[in-house]
């Protein structure tokens, strides 16, 4: 079993996780200080792309000390790279601003309705396919929802709500809890899926509250998850993923394929055997979103192709997510 070493030097204190999100580390000089990299801050970008840095400190803890290298760290440390403008790649990757039906409403796939409920994170992902993303107009949780939940009243086609962003675990467990009162009256709703990638970066969120808000819903329950790296999933997100399969809730995982971070077959594998390790089904591995910024990620798709076969060759078929890509206009991500 693979598990993250935590540096006592970094490790935040035990409280709200509130607290801990107002508390991550949102400077580069001072990442690269924690980790002993320091003598590497020259080679930080002078601005940020227009995507801040933004890392907790927990997630920080489970990073190498004086690795450039680390998995984890590659994934939200600003980089040059990001300034190139290169072909192919653009500012909506997937077409979320086509596929709008209502405010926060992304509607793409038959059955299916995703409601953009926060635009924050508590970590910024250097690949984040929404990183160019109008959140300020385009909020489902503005106005108590209400545009969001009339367009879910008006089409009973809609049997799955999914809560994206951001992510949905940003806000409150009151502002949730005031969704589903209004989802509650629409019969043709049988599935309430999370996408979140907290329960990773910032376990402390899976507190009391938001179990008893998960426990006492009447749908079916997925939360997937978004680890990339078998590093990230300590003993703290072990036990946020028991509590949440604790509370009726299924607990699956997605994957990016990322240059320089798990594009190879030892990682995969071992992303695949912790995240079961800890509860969480592998689901999905991503080919990156072509979103502008993120170009030094890619991995082309004949090298993609060729790690999944490596892969299901030394994995039970259960354990082998499938790849996929997004492309605009499909009626369902795309396998490889």
């Amino acid at each position: 079993m693979i598990t993250a070493s935590p540096n006592p030097r970094l490790s935040p204190p035990a409280v709200d996780w509130r607290e801990l999100w107002r508390d991550a580390v949102t400077d580069g000089r001072e990442l690269l200080a924690l980790l002993g990299l320091q003598h590497l801050a020259g080679q930080l970008p002078a601005a940020d792309a227009g995507f801040p840095l933004r890392v907790p400190r927990g997630f920080v803890a489970r990073m190498r000390p004086g690795d450039a290298g680390d998995p984890l760290l590659l994934q939200v440390l600003p980089q040059l790279a990001e300034f190139a403008r290169v072909p192919g790649f653009v500012t909506d990757a997937v077409g979320d601003m086509d596929s709008r039906a209502a405010r926060g409403v992304l509607h793409k796939y038959e059955g299916r309705a995703l409601l953009l409920a926060s635009g924050s994170c508590a970590i910024n992902c250097r690949y984040c396919f929404r990183r160019h993303f109008p959140y300020g107009e385009e909020m489902a949780a503005a106005g108590q929802w209400r545009q969001a939940l009339e367009h879910l009243r008006q089409d009973d086609s809609i049997n799955e709500v999914i809560l994206s962003g951001g992510d949905p675990l940003a806000l409150s467990t009151g502002k949730l809890e005031e969704l589903t009162r209004g989802l509650a009256g629409l019969s043709h709703v049988t599935r309430l899926r999370i996408h979140s990638r907290l329960p990773v970066v910032l376990p402390q969120r899976i507190d009391a509250a938001l179990l008893a808000w998960l426990g006492g819903l009447p749908w079916q329950k997925v939360l997937v998850l978004h680890a990339n790296h078998a590093n990230e999933l300590d003993a703290s997100v072990a036990e946020a993923c028991t509590r949440l399969r604790e509370a009726g809730v299924t607990v699956l995982n997605q994957s990016v394929l990322l240059r320089g971070i798990n594009d190879n077959v030892d990682a995969l594998q071992q992303l695949s055997e912790r995240l079961f390790a800890v509860g969480a089904m592998p689901y999905y591995l991503h080919q990156l979103d072509r979103v502008q910024g993120a170009a030094h990620f890619e991995v082309d798709d004949a090298e993609a192709r060729e790690l999944m076969a490596r892969l299901r060759a030394r994995l039970p078929g259960y354990l082998v997510p499938k790849l996929v890509r997004e492309l605009a206009g499909d009626p369902s991500k795309r396998p490889l």
